[in-house]
């Protein structure tokens, strides 16, 4: 198994009591380390390039991040204060889908232990997404003819309002989006396919439209590899959530994604999504379903 992490994923600095969760990431290794797994199935990403990034974004857009010369009104949008680590952090987090996504198509499997950036648009960053890390894999993969046919299958609680928009024109690129219909954003993107769920679902009625709607994309879509945005924030106690999932039925969620694409013989990458808890150990418990499940296949 191997996974794409890099320190710099907690490392920015953010105001006492900010609402993003920075620390998760590196409490969530420490806690997969505890399964067992070594120093050799960590892998640290390298920067995505302008160019790859200009797949899916607009180039001024991209010159301002990097530059450092957006609005305060753009940064003020984007959730966190503009630095030169956030430059860096960015820029690692999807290189590492970008590699993660390669990694999966040769050997089967992968996860970044970031990623999952679904509420940035092409030209302005959403949500604490700056550049949409699955839409930019799954451009790369095609551009590169790497692969023909990309499914990003997002489970995170919101809406991948920002991976519908960036696709919308793009054909070989299958979004589907799995969320609470009463969350945000407000505004909802059209995405190949979405399954708004009401507020208060629980395990068996997601669970259930889980299967369904994977097992439609893949046989009406036959993709080469599935990107899949694995979001904590479907839990029950997750704060900014609003769905009545379990612990036991985030895990049964992400087993049957992976035992899935298992059977099926299709590769899979995973990167994190969103969670909101100020308990953070709750709140890296929940993370680390997903690669409990990957251990238990």
């Amino acid at each position: 198994m191997q996974l794409f992490y890099h320190p710099l994923y907690s490392a920015l600095t953010l105001p006492e009591r900010h609402r993003f969760p920075i620390q998760k990431y590196q409490k969530l290794k420490a806690e997969i380390e505890g399964l067992g797994l070594t120093p050799n199935n960590f892998t640290s990403p390298i920067k995505a390039t302008p160019a790859q990034l200009s797949l899916c974004h607009n180039q001024t857009y991209i010159n301002n991040f990097l530059n450092g010369t957006l609005s305060n009104k753009a940064i003020k949008k984007m959730g966190f204060p503009y630095s030169n680590e956030l430059v860096e952090r960015t820029l690692l987090s999807v290189g590492a889908s970008i590699q993660s996504s390669e990694h999966a198509l040769k050997h089967g499997f992968s996860a970044n232990l970031s990623g999952g950036y679904h509420h940035a648009y092409s030209d302005y960053s959403s949500g604490f997404c700056i550049f949409n890390d699955l839409a930019i894999a799954a451009a790369h993969l095609i551009n590169t003819e790497q692969a023909d046919t990309v499914l990003i299958f997002d489970c995170d609680v919101h809406q991948g309002d920002g991976t519908a928009q960036i696709t919308q024109n793009h054909d070989q690129i299958i979004t589907c989006s799995i969320h609470c219909e009463q969350n945000f954003p407000r505004n909802k993107q059209q995405s190949t396919y979405d399954f708004a769920l009401p507020a208060k679902t629980t395990d068996a009625e997601y669970l259930t439209t889980l299967k369904q709607a994977l097992d439609f994309c893949v046989r009406i879509h036959n993709p080469d590899i599935i990107l899949y945005n694995a979001g904590a924030d479907i839990y029950e106690k997750d704060e900014l959530g609003l769905l009545n999932v379990s612990l036991n039925g985030v895990y049964k969620r992400d087993f049957f994604v992976l035992n899935f694409c298992k059977q099926q013989k299709i590769p899979l990458m995973c990167s994190l999504g969103g969670g909101y808890q100020r308990n953070l150990t709750s709140l890296v418990n929940v993370h680390k379903q997903l690669f409990k499940a990957a251990i238990d296949l």
